[in-house]
């Protein structure tokens, strides 16, 4: 992770989006039963939206920027190099956040549990 990446997650941090910021919302309070999870956290050249490092797991909120131009080729070619690295990457559309974002977030406490089984056995 270079100096650059760090400091863009910094002002990523500072200017998230409204989907991102009602999850994190209900995120930040760390509960010892739940995942701990980070916001735009730097892996290699690129900023993860949520990390929970015990989980190896990558959470991407998805607006319709996603959805336009080399955008979605870029998200494919991003998703694997994280994937060889041995994460997960689970993509959550920022419209499903804003229609429900309890929901969302009990959706990413369940894939991240599931991915601990994999790591305690």
């Amino acid at each position: 992770m270079n100096g650059d990446t760090r400091s863009f997650a910094k002002t990523l941090r500072a200017d998230m989006s409204l989907p991102e910021m009602l999850i994190w919302t209900l995120l930040k309070h760390r509960q010892s039963d739940k995942p701990v999870f980070r916001r735009q956290y730097p892996i290699g050249a690129y900023v993860a939206d949520f990390y929970c490092s015990k989980a190896r797991l990558i959470i991407e909120i998805d607006g319709m920027a996603h959805d336009i131009g080399d955008r979605p080729e870029r998200d494919i070619f991003r998703d694997q190099w994280l994937r060889e690295k041995g994460l997960e990457v689970y993509r959550i559309s920022a419209k499903d956040v804003l229609s429900d974002p309890d929901e969302a977030v009990e959706g990413m406490l369940i894939v991240a549990l599931e991915r601990l089984k994999l790591f305690t056995r």
